[in-house]
């Protein structure tokens, strides 16, 4: 997707970006596709089937909404990498970029794995409108794949929830493929690694959970799993530059959407802090099988977790992670 170009009617679309671009993105794309296409692009909204998204591969998880990457033509692609560049952020290793990066992971798992039944290929990406985009009513953005879920929900016209949102890449660290070297999810794990190494022994001690976290507890279709109990070290016992540092591992994950957006959860999150805990347990540098941290505040839940290799068939561990809001998961919808 990164080579794949934009197409010339998208300047029929203006260049100012935010949500009114984004909507006649989405008509351009609306209006090229065939019927039997559109039919599965744009379903209906509802929570259950916002629900159907997976860090599995395509083949292990069909139920996932839209239509798959490869049965566009490169011009209905272009125009959908314009859509979701509208709604992510253009950071480099952060929103758009971080994307591109986890499907170049699959291009590459595709060469070393003779798992063909699952299905690994960026093309088996799926892209999908939940409900109708426009100024009124209630639609989500969903983009998802093996390894990452997007969902933005918007209400009349804005963005009502940005989660959930599923971040997972193997191989990990680093790995090369698609003409660049990638590295996602590294700034995450750094940005808690350098938190956790910052604090003192005894916040430590507090910090560490009971037992061990062999995945994430709120991943997919475990909506109802996070605990309604604290764990862990409180945040107000932190000081202004652990603090400074706890709020930067928070932007790796919201940062992921638009500046403005990304802003005012930034707000909310900030002013939650004094009710907000961190948790983890294995080793502080998350390096090793079985390391985990987490987040947990009124409003705020991520988790990162450090598992072995699952795809690659080589020695070493990968990250799965997710963003949730306790109070807009799902752009606050139960129906």
């Amino acid at each position: 997707m990164e080579s794949v170009p934009i197409p010339a009617s998208a300047v029929e679309c203006g260049d100012t970006p935010g949500y009114g671009r984004m909507l006649c993105l989405i008509d351009l794309l609306k209006a090229d596709v065939s019927e039997d296409i559109l039919e599965h692009l744009q379903v209906d909204y509802s929570r259950t089937e916002a629900e159907y998204w997976s860090n599995l591969p395509a083949g292990a998880f069909p139920k996932r909404p839209g239509v798959l990457l490869g049965e566009l033509t490169t011009k209905q692609r272009g125009l959908v990498k314009a859509i979701m560049m509208e709604a992510t952020s253009g950071e480099i290793d952060e929103g758009w970029d971080e994307m591109i990066q986890t499907l170049n992971a699959d291009d590459y798992i595709n060469t070393v794995s003779t798992d063909y039944k699952v299905g690994y290929s960026s093309f088996n990406t799926k892209f999908a409108l939940l409900g109708t985009p426009g100024p009124t009513g209630v639609w989500e953005l969903y983009y998802g794949g093996h390894h990452m879920a997007f969902a933005n929900t918007y209400v009349d016209g804005k963005l009502a929830g940005a989660t959930p949102s599923f971040r997972g890449v193997e191989p990990f660290p680093y790995f090369e493929m698609n003409g660049r070297v990638n590295q996602p999810l590294t700034q995450e794990r750094d940005a808690f690694a350098t938190l956790l190494s910052a604090l003192s022994e005894d916040q430590r001690a507090v910090a560490e959970l009971e037992g061990t976290y062999r995945d994430i507890l709120a991943g997919p279709q475990a909506d109802d799993a996070i605990p309604d109990s604290f764990e862990g070290l409180p945040v107000s016992e932190l000081d202004t530059e652990q603090t400074n540092l706890l709020l930067t591992a928070i932007e790796t994950y919201v940062g992921d959407i638009s500046e403005a957006e990304a802003a005012a959860y930034m707000e909310k999150y900030t002013s939650e802090l004094p009710e907000t805990y961190l948790g983890f347990s294995g080793t502080p540098q998350l390096s090793a099988e079985d390391d985990y941290v987490r987040l947990h505040g009124p409003s705020l839940w991520i988790e990162f977790s450090l598992q072995s290799n699952k795809s690659t068939e080589k020695v070493g561990n990968h990250p799965h992670s997710v963003w949730r809001d306790l109070t807009d998961d799902y752009g606050g919808q139960t129906k």
